[in-house]
């Protein structure tokens, strides 16, 4: 795998290798282990904690006697985007230049699709025009069931088959799968509920079919002496104070404390103190601030009242209990449950569970949460 070098030591998008990547150790060794002991395996956890990047990493160092495909199907919307993104991811995992890779390109060709590159990424993109994408999608695992290697394909925001016109998609898919020993599958996606329903519900087809991964938050330690580390390296100091603060600011939040730290670093400081991320941090609030806007014009009165309630307190236990309906001004219990849900199904807010199995609720968008409670203190 040939891997760019990114332009900060906090690259908030793509993965270029172990030295970009914070921890997750325990997490890539289990995956491993069971993706070469035969088993499928489900990625699961909240948005922006970096499982795409997680699967990056694991496909990185899966052994290289394996064949490793990676596909997003977030942007499909039916089996026909399906099978295109299969096909293109193909193209773009296995080396063209490699014999596997010259049997691939040859197979993928014969099937007559329409191959064009990205003008930016330089990336193959295929498509095709057929009456049954069911049978190309058939096709192209049943030849890399007949590869000597076996093969692992991450299919990354994998709920979205749930939204397809299509009825039996997951039927035949999963039908499909029990067919090829020689290829496993590591499923991951954003929305959790849709990606636990697929798997965990007994009337569905890929019920159990996964070995599940729910992964939390980098914990305190480890990050904090990663950026400490990649600071370093860069030439810049930053104590083990700063990276408390900024920890604490971005909620040890993979995504956000990534974001932050990348703005940190392009102000070229060489020696990082409070009032440098801070600074940032407001930056990123003033900047946002329109989109933070626009949601608020999305909602309801009650359903914003709500958002700001549970972005003052952070973590919610019991959004229908009479303390906090009172203590927020909130109505009643029943107006507050319709107006959690709205905030669920806009992905506004997550519903999570902490280590005892209690369920809690918080707001999904640090920064959002961060400007509305300044915003809107009260």
């Amino acid at each position: 795998m040939s891997l760019n070098k990114p332009s900060s030591p906090f690259p908030t998008t793509g993965y270029f290798g172990p030295k970009y990547f914070c921890d997750r150790d325990d997490e890539t060794k289990s995956l491993i282990s069971k993706l070469q002991n035969g088993e499928s395996c489900l990625v699961l956890g909240i948005r922006r904690l970096g499982k795409t990047a997680l699967i990056h990493h694991v496909l990185y160092h899966m052994p290289k006697s394996w064949n490793t495909i990676y596909l997003d199907i977030l942007h499909t919307e039916n089996e026909y985007g399906l099978l295109n993104a299969i096909a293109s991811g193909l193209l773009r995992s296995i080396p063209e230049k490699s014999i596997f890779g010259n049997k691939v390109w040859d197979f993928i060709k014969s099937l007559r699709p329409t191959i064009s590159f990205d003008p930016l990424t330089g990336y193959p993109q295929v498509g095709f025009d057929v009456k049954e994408p069911d049978k190309q999608i058939k096709d192209i695992f049943r030849f890399l069931a007949e590869s000597s290697k076996p093969t692992v394909i991450a299919i990354d925001e994998f709920q979205q088959i749930a939204h397809y016109p299509e009825k039996n998609t997951d039927a035949w898919l999963r039908s499909l799968m029990q067919t090829l020993p020689q290829v496993h599958f590591l499923f991951a996606g954003s929305q959790q509920h849709i990606l636990s329903n697929l798997f965990s519900d007994p009337g569905k087809p890929f019920f159990k079919s996964a070995s599940p991964l729910k992964i939390g938050k980098i914990s305190e330690a480890a990050y904090s002496s990663f950026i400490i580390k990649s600071f370093k390296r860069s030439g810049s100091d930053i104590s083990p104070e700063v990276v408390a603060e900024i920890l604490k600011w971005t909620q040890l939040h993979t995504y956000y404390v990534q974001l932050l730290c990348n703005r940190v670093f392009a102000t070229g400081e060489r020696v990082i103190i409070n009032e440098t991320w801070q600074q940032e941090a407001n930056k990123l609030l003033m900047e946002n601030e329109p989109f933070f806007i626009h949601y608020r014009s999305m909602l309801t009165g009650p359903q914003w009242n709500l958002l700001k309630s549970i972005a003052k307190d952070r973590i919610v236990r019991e959004p229908t209990s009479k303390s906090f309906v009172e203590k927020h001004k909130l109505g009643s219990p029943s107006t507050v449950l319709r107006s959690l849900e709205t905030l669920q199904q806009k992905e506004l807010v997550f519903k999570e569970y902490d280590e005892n199995g209690n369920p809690f609720y918080s707001v999904y968008d640090v920064l959002f949460e961060q400007w509305i409670a300044g915003k809107f203190a009260f």
